[in-house]
């Protein structure tokens, strides 16, 4: 089968590493990719915005299946287009995908579902927006609307902070036409977890657990980034009577949700979850497979993913299992100096070929005149497998100790709360 994976970031090329073992592939193809990616699979120069191109490329080249990684091709509508021209995608629709690309739309979809979640008010004016504000406790949570690559989310201390974030975000447009609008809700007090399940419609079939690693610094400290690392399973905090909670009060009531709402949605649910003193509450749905999750998922998993895919797609899950490994993975994500804010590009890279057994992901490179640099704001995601999580750390932090790009930036406790007592 010819397979295409767009985008070109660390998930696909997570995806596209897990893809190659599948022996049903016989030709592999990534829009755009990335200097990590081209090892694997043929890069094809096509932006992931230029649906039509992408779809002419899958016709002309008779690609069998099309996996979309990134959220805003979901949000534009890749998957209706590519439908539309009779071609097969893995992908839920634009109008499910509303679920990640509009948080009011996720807010009302839980509220109107019973799905656990935190109080909120969402605004299309600065002023409202700040006369809510002052009825609210703090901290309090100032959020885009719409997409902002993980970094639309500001978690306010004080008033002043949060009215600068509704200036920054509204006003400023920051995020540029995210910011149309803002949802602002409590400060839900807990542990965050990734939870990923395929949903076909009908039925789901749910992930192991991850853990993401937001803030930039060690110790939780700073901005919000698209995550600098991440481990599997969180067995300590996802212990199997919060799973059942999990299936129970949120993924039972989102499948029951989509028939009623007529959503048709076949991909990937990848809700961030809050575990609180009063259980799980969803902070917001992702619509795709999560990054660096994706990284730890995709190396602990046994079974073919091109064969759950098309499950998902087919609506056959309720057939199928998924087999895992019993051991432990950990994503270690090096960055520029200065992510998430401005960074350097064009970074020589060296020691990619002392990474050991372990995985190096590839994020943000490109090759210059034979050499690999760096071409984004997280550049790398050393993943590591082992038998336990102390182990599966140490392994990705020595490979990492081998990599050198100047002033490469990586926190030094990922896994650390899968550690603690």
């Amino acid at each position: 089968m010819k397979v295409l994976v767009i985008g070109g970031g660390g998930r696909e090329h997570a995806l596209v590493w897990k893809l190659r073992q599948s022996p049903r592939v016989s030709a592999l193809f990534c829009a755009p990719g990335n200097a990590g990616i081209a090892q694997l699979a043929t890069c094809v120069p096509i932006p992931i915005s230029d649906h039509e191109q992408l779809a002419a490329f899958a016709r002309d080249e008779g690609i069998e299946l099309t996996v979309v990684g990134p959220d805003d091709a979901l949000a534009a509508g890749i998957v209706d287009h590519f439908e539309a021209a009779g071609l097969r995608i893995f992908g839920p629709r634009q109008s499910a995908a509303r679920l990640e690309s509009s948080k009011a739309f996720a807010k009302e979809f839980m509220e109107r579902h019973g799905i656990p979640t935190a109080r909120s008010g969402t605004f299309g004016h600065p002023a409202a927006a700040r006369a809510f504000l002052r009825e609210m406790p703090l901290p309090v949570v100032v959020k885009a609307d719409g997409l902002a690559l993980g970094k639309g989310v500001i978690i306010a201390q004080t008033i002043a902070e949060a009215d600068a974030a509704i200036r920054e975000i509204m006003e400023e447009r920051r995020f540029g036409d995210a910011g149309a609008q803002v949802v602002i809700e409590e400060f839900l007090e807990g542990e965050e977890c990734s939870i990923h399940a395929l949903v076909d419609g009908d039925s789901y079939l749910l992930f192991p657990s991850a853990q993401d690693h937001k803030r930039a610094f060690e110790g939780d400290q700073g901005p919000n980034t698209g995550g600098m690392g991440t481990f599997s399973p969180a067995a300590k905090l996802v212990t199997p009577a919060l799973e059942t909670r999990i299936r129970r009060e949120i993924l039972d009531p989102f499948l029951q949700g989509l028939k009623r709402d007529g959503l048709d949605f076949r991909g990937m649910l990848f809700p961030g979850l809050m575990i609180t003193a009063d259980g799980p509450k969803v902070l917001e749905f992702n619509c795709r497979f999560g990054d660096p999750e994706t990284q730890v998922l995709v190396t602990r998993l046994e079974s073919d993913l091109l064969d759950l895919l098309e499950a998902t797609i087919d609506c056959r899950l309720a057939e199928v299992a998924a087999r895992w490994s019993p051991e432990a993975a950990v994503c270690v994500i090096m960055a520029s100096p200065g992510y998430p804010g401005d960074y350097p590009r064009g970074l020589p890279i060296s020691g990619l070929d002392q990474s050991g057994e372990c995985v190096v992901f590839h994020a943000g490179t490109k090759m210059v005149n034979g050499s690999m640099v760096t071409a984004g704001g997280r550049v790398l995601g050393v993943t590591a497998l082992a038998a336990d999580l102390p182990a599966a750390q140490a392994k990705a932090y020595g490979a990492v100790r081998s990599i050198h790009f100047e002033g490469a930036q990586f926190r030094g406790d990922i896994a650390a709360r899968g550690l603690s007592a």
